[in-house]
């Protein structure tokens, strides 16, 4: 409970919901086909998705159970993200700090399940050097579990050109905009051409 918490304000610090959210907006026809989130947690995301969309299809996958209290409007899908993505399709798929617990060849796996929908949007951790260094000022914030996870995800993340590359976003079909941000993020968003 105490790691949930602190990934929760992890977020929050982050700005990645938020950051998703701007660019669910940018999209209007690949939202009112839905989004899909993987990895989707307590369904943070998506409730704030449903508030500010009524209307727009939403599903979450994760291998959690159906969190206590999400709105009834939110599919819930408690499937391994491979088998949920092999059926799913739709507007827009996002991924928060999600895809760094995958090794090289897992994600290669998502290359074909991706070609489902026409935006992604990911929120990964940027593995640099003052990431690390950032995050040791919040780990006497935060509990035991997370104190050792954040580091392990800082360095398990990514730096730009790799995600593209590795989930086949890099080719002529899809427009790539990739961004660092200073709270230690690496922001991917693909949209088709």
């Amino acid at each position: 409970m105490r790691s949930r918490k602190d990934l929760k304000v992890i977020n929050f610090l982050m700005g990645n919901e938020r950051w998703i959210a701007r660019q669910v907006r940018q999209f209007p026809a690949a939202r009112s086909r839905g989004v899909l989130e993987i990895g989707a947690g307590e369904g943070t995301l998506l409730e704030r998705l449903a508030k500010a969309h009524p209307g727009i299809p939403l599903k979450a996958c994760d291998l959690a159970p159906r969190p206590a209290g999400l709105a009834e409007r939110i599919k819930w899908d408690q499937r391994d993200v491979f088998e949920s993505l092999a059926e799913a399709s739709g507007g827009i798929l996002a991924a928060n700090l999600f895809l760094h617990h995958f090794e090289e060849p897992e994600l290669e796996r998502f290359r074909p399940l991706l070609r489902n929908f026409e935006v992604i949007c990911i929120n990964e951790p940027y593995r640099v050097g003052q990431t690390l260094l950032d995050a040791r000022f919040m780990l006497p914030f935060v509990g035991r579990a997370t104190r050792h996870d954040m580091i392990v995800s800082i360095r398990a993340g990514f730096v730009p050109g790799e995600l593209p590359a590795l989930l086949g976003l890099a080719g002529p079909d899809w427009r790539v905009r990739e961004e660092t941000c200073w709270r230690g993020g690496l922001r991917v968003l693909a949209s088709r051409t």
